[in-house]
């Protein structure tokens, strides 16, 4: 997902014709987060080699939605977790379904908060509200979303797409130029700021993910899935 997810990014800021990217979410979900079965595979080389690699693959995936030159507009169509969530911070434009949620789960699994939402989220939302998020891991509806600014606007379930396609047509219908230059001036003075923020979130979650703690928070999780 996140080399797809990279590369779609990459084509669509380099592509003259694009003046808008959408992301969004195909069947009920918007993204269930991270794959936690990778954990179990530990390469020949030991654990550290997957932490190093996740985090090398992590840091990369995030940089690109920083670095994104134009406008990334998300419609969020259904429950959101993990990444998915923490990601909303680094777009321009959120729109969500009336039924979405959003959780990031990261305490009970041991691990700490990525794509700079430790830094974004206490901006966007205030630290209280944010460590609610973050550090309680609080679910929050899309109406709750909203009043906490993660998320644009909220649309009825049976209008949603019709409603994000036509916001997406109008934005691509402005200057282009106006509107880059303007996304440049808004996002450059915290881009050094951001990818700090994401060097950092990377080394700790790279700490975390060899530590006992995280470990057994998984393998109880997971246990209790089946």
């Amino acid at each position: 997902m996140y080399t797809d997810v990279q590369n779609a990014l990459r084509a669509a800021g380099e592509d003259g014709s694009v003046r808008v990217a959408l992301l969004t979410g195909a069947g009920d979900y918007f993204c269930s987060g991270n794959d936690l079965s990778n954990f179990a595979k530990i390469p020949p080389e030991g654990p550290q080699k997957l932490a190093a690699q996740g985090r090398a693959v992590l840091q990369d995936f995030v940089a690109e939605f920083i670095r994104f030159p134009k406008p990334l507009v998300v419609a969020v169509n259904g429950p959101a977790v993990g990444i998915s969530v923490t990601l909303l911070g680094l777009c321009d434009l959120v729109y969500a379904a009336e039924h979405a949620t959003f959780h990031t789960p990261f305490m009970q699994l041991g691990q700490s908060p990525e794509a700079c939402s430790s830094y974004t989220f206490p901006r966007i939302m205030g630290p209280a509200k944010a460590n609610e998020v973050l550090i309680g891991g609080r679910k929050l509806t899309a109406v709750e979303a909203l009043e906490r600014c993660l998320v644009t606007r909220v649309f009825a379930r049976e209008e949603f797409q019709q409603k994000v396609e036509e916001a997406v047509a109008e934005l691509a219908k402005m200057p282009p130029q106006s509107v880059l230059k303007s996304k440049e001036l808004i996002r450059r003075v915290e881009v050094e700021v951001l990818e700090e923020v994401n060097r950092r979130e990377c080394e700790l979650l790279e700490e975390r993910w060899l530590s006992e703690e995280c470990m057994r928070a998984i393998m109880d999780f997971m246990q209790r899935r089946k």
